[in-house]
């Protein structure tokens, strides 16, 4: 007698976007666009430039609100809460690591790391504490009282990383983090930044074009005209972890 295989159902979804549109003006950026994230899943979105692939990030994230559609985090909807609470989540739940970096380049980088903490009402001590502690993971302990503005492009988006993860944020935003960094400086950015999601447990959504970028993660989608391919294609993160 044989007995069947029993199927696996999937992971539910962490952050889900279903059939999301937003324009700006009359040009559309995205078109009806789903795409499922699960919780510790490593996602690369990419396409050429202008394909509308940082405008999903952003609509992920809730800095933008779709003209259409849902967003979805953790079981909640997204774009329909007010402007105070989608703050709140991209301040504490959310971490954001951007091409250059932008960081406060008058504050130093344990300012910069933890600044998020103190804007989420983190006692002081407290705060500079959990920055320390993550600057000296990233090798910048010595770097800690250097301003923002006097480091390295390297240097700068490992602070970025520092202050991205230093509030424990259930998702990561990465929006081409190497783009501006030469090709080993990348390479050790996107180690530290998978390694240390790996980690924590945390679920990193990865803007780029590089394909290199994209080997890093559990599973990519292509954003082409404003529409996403394979948008719930299976995760291969069983394989790479």
């Amino acid at each position: 007698m044989t007995i069947d295989a029993v199927p696996v159902s999937p992971r539910p979804a962490l952050l889900e976007a279903r059939g999301i549109s937003r324009s700006f003006g009359r040009t559309p950026a995205l078109v009806r666009a789903d795409v499922a994230v699960t919780e510790g899943e490593i996602l690369a979105i990419m396409g050429p430039s202008g394909s509308g692939k940082s405008t999903l990030l952003h609509c992920l994230a809730g800095i933008f609100t779709p003209d259409e559609g849902e967003v979805w985090f953790d079981g909640a909807r997204l774009d329909d809460l007010g402007d105070d609470r989608r703050t709140e989540l991209r301040r504490g739940r959310f971490g954001f690591v951007f091409q250059f970096g932008q960081l406060v380049p008058e504050l130093t980088a344990a300012d910069n790391v933890a600044l998020p903490l103190l804007l989420g009402r983190v006692k002081r001590a407290q705060a500079y504490r959990r920055a320390a502690g993550w600057l000296d993971r990233l090798d910048l302990a010595e770097l800690a009282g250097r301003r923002g503005g006097e480091l390295s492009g390297g240097q700068a988006q490992r602070v970025a990383i520092a202050r991205a993860l230093a509030t424990g944020p259930k998702v990561v935003f990465a929006d081409e983090p190497t783009g501006a960094l030469d090709s080993l400086a990348g390479e050790r950015v996107m180690d530290l930044l998978v390694s240390l999601a790996r980690e924590e447990g945390t679920t990193v959504v990865l803007v780029t074009h590089d394909a290199r970028v994209a080997a890093c993660a559990d599973r990519e989608v292509i954003v082409r005209d404003g529409r996403v391919t394979n948008p719930f294609a299976t995760s291969s993160s069983g394989d790479r972890r």
